[in-house]
């Protein structure tokens, strides 16, 4: 099996396995259907932390309005009375205005945080140092983790414009957004290896030969975009190392050139002849007259 690092830019991604065999065509869309994945589990994890602290989002009519707006434009969140967590409420504003504030309780609230932090251990980057490959099963996996958790704190459901059940049901609208620019489409993906372009109607095998144990670097960008830069020689951290060597060893430079000093050279145990002098007999004879 063929070892790929996927990276966007310079930045890690996940690793993923394929054999060599493997028809471009299904590894490309393989690729995008895991890193768009890996980026769905990011916003939902994103919007879930909000959800735990100031509840269920607003009514899209409510967002951004102070109470006595609110109250002067007889508006009512409907969903906000359905909608209540397992155990209680705790109220707690939400300063920008897009949830009600009210949010779940201690014992629910560490079900939503905890269940977040297994779900991003399974995409993490980190997984790329662990030499763990990341799947689309394991992708599913920690979004089933999420959906369950939402439904322990809520059992009735979200409201159908919160965006984490938008999400779950695959209607998120992203325009207009960052988080839609890093979304790659299927059809508009490109895969770059050694600043050549992994052409789709070609095999794996093609580039990289036959031997099923080949690690490359795989670059994922968006048709158009051109060709990605290439891999730096060193990395920042080992840049970083060998300016600190570099100025180390030019301030021990300085401070020898400040110590050369040659007056020792006049002292006793610097002269390179007192040994013979002193097996001749000839030591510490004077010249002048008495």
């Amino acid at each position: 099996m063929v070892l790929l690092h996927v990276k966007r830019g310079d930045e890690s991604q996940f690793l993923l396995q394929a054999p060599g065999s493997t028809e471009l065509e299904e590894l490309t869309v393989q690729v995008t259907r895991v890193y768009n994945a890996r980026l769905k589990v990011q916003r939902v994890c994103s919007e879930m932390e909000e959800l735990a602290e100031h509840g269920i989002f607003l009514p899209p009519n409510m967002q951004g309005l102070t109470d006595d707006q609110i109250e002067e434009l007889k508006l009512r969140d409907e969903w906000g009375e359905k909608c209540v967590p397992s155990g209680g409420s705790v109220f707690k504003k939400d300063d920008i205005g897009r949830r009600n504030g009210q949010a779940p309780n201690e014992k629910m609230k560490e079900v939503l945080k905890k269940t977040i932090e297994e779900a991003r251990a399974i995409i993490s980057k980190k997984q790329v140092e662990a030499g763990v490959c990341v799947t689309m099963e394991m992708v599913k996996d920690a979004l089933d983790q999420l959906r369950g958790a939402v439904m322990i704190v809520y059992p009735m459901g979200l409201p159908p414009y919160d965006p984490i059940r938008m999400e779950f049901e695959n209607k998120e609208d992203l325009s207009g957004t960052q988080a839609g620019l890093n979304v790659i489409e299927e059809s508009k993906a490109q895969l770059w290896w050694a600043a050549k372009e992994l052409r789709r109607t070609k095999k794996l095998s093609d580039y990289v030969g036959k031997n099923e144990k080949t690690k490359i670097i795989a670059k994922i960008q968006q048709r158009g975009q051109g060709a990605p830069a290439r891999e730096p020689i060193i990395s920042s951290a080992e840049q970083k190392q060998l300016m600190l060597y570099y100025h180390r060893r030019q301030e021990e430079l300085k401070k020898l050139e400040e110590n050369d000093d040659d007056s020792c050279l006049n002292s006793p145990w610097a002269d390179n002849t007192a040994l013979k002098r002193h097996f001749h007999g000839v030591k510490d004879i004077k010249w002048r007259p008495r």
